[in-house]
């Protein structure tokens, strides 16, 4: 039996340009990047502010979608800090005698303005240590940048706040402090802590997207952060005879400090004696620091969120 060999032609490829080049060189001469890469800071700033309307957008749903289940709707908006305050009314106010120093004109207007104020606080923070965690599905499925969701969060915050407001206004004027130029210092006041709230509830979101635990922990921390910053009673007065260094800490504290401005807006009786000093340069820098530091801690994660 015969054996027939046929030669076959091999075709030999000519050099490509290319060889020899590590992939990140490769990726450079062609310009390619690596899929949901974080983006420079500028531009991750360019980025959130093309998604402005989505953040307003998706603050307001929330704020919606809040209580869509309750009868009274959005009216828990303003009941549930109003409830708060009467709680903590009947027990610091006339059970502990926490109001000691302050007529009950001012005492009222006092802890319902601390209330509604480190509230929103509170809740902003609740917020963001479950905006990523809370909205997977979002994050996976849709390529944004992640900070829109801490921020419309502490956005939906600051609305209902402003909901909660003309409450307020109407136990304030009930108890003898009727509106006045000062009422407009509110304003900076608010737009600070709100600066203030978004920094922390970017932090926050960074953290509790790698431990959702950290839910479960957070109402503890916030409790004990309220009884700290004075919601309920004057901290100087309640720490008459007490080392001046612990009012000097617990009145620079950031909640106490944005109470205490928005007090002085509201309340006739609550002079700027009651004011730590250079009270609006503390808001400020607090205001600014956390808000810029918050902003960068979560930005450096940003090609994390969503994965594992």
């Amino acid at each position: 039996m015969s054996e027939t060999t046929h030669d076959r032609a091999v075709t030999v490829a000519p050099p490509s340009p290319d060889d020899g080049l590590t992939p990140a060189e490769l990726a450079a001469k062609y310009g390619l990047t690596v899929s949901g890469a974080r983006p420079g800071l500028l531009e991750y700033v360019r980025q959130l502010w093309g998604r402005r309307h989505f953040i307003l957008t998706f603050s307001r749903a929330k704020l919606t979608a809040q209580y869509s289940q309750a009868k009274l709707g959005q009216l828990w908006q303003v009941a549930t800090p109003l409830l708060n305050a009467v709680v903590y009314y009947l027990i610091f106010g006339l059970i502990l005698g926490a109001d000691r120093g302050m007529g009950q004109d001012v005492y009222v207007p006092f802890l319902v303005t601390g209330v509604f104020v480190f509230t929103f606080t509170q809740t902003s923070v609740m917020s963001g240590v479950r905006s990523i965690s809370g909205n997977l599905g979002l994050v996976r499925a849709l390529h944004f940048p992640r900070a829109a969701l801490p921020i419309s969060l502490a956005l939906q915050q600051l609305q209902q706040l402003l909901y909660s407001m003309i409450v307020l206004f109407v136990i304030v004027v009930a108890f003898g402090s009727y509106p006045s130029p000062s009422w407009l210092l509110i304003l900076p006041a608010l737009a600070l802590q709100f600066v203030f709230n978004t920094g922390l509830a970017l932090v926050m979101a960074r953290l509790g997207a790698k431990t959702p635990d950290l839910a479960q922990l957070m109402p503890f921390i916030l409790r004990t952060w309220m009884y700290a910053s004075g919601v309920m009673f004057s901290i100087r007065i309640m720490l008459e005879g007490k080392p001046a260094w612990i009012a000097d800490v617990l009145s620079y504290n950031p909640p106490a400090i944005y109470m205490d401005l928005v007090r002085f807006a509201l309340i006739d009786g609550y002079t700027s004696a009651n004011l730590p000093p250079h009270v609006w340069l503390a808001g400020l820098l607090w205001a600014v620091g956390i808000g810029v530091a918050g902003f960068v801690f979560f930005w450096k994660a940003e090609e994390r969120y969503g994965r594992g």
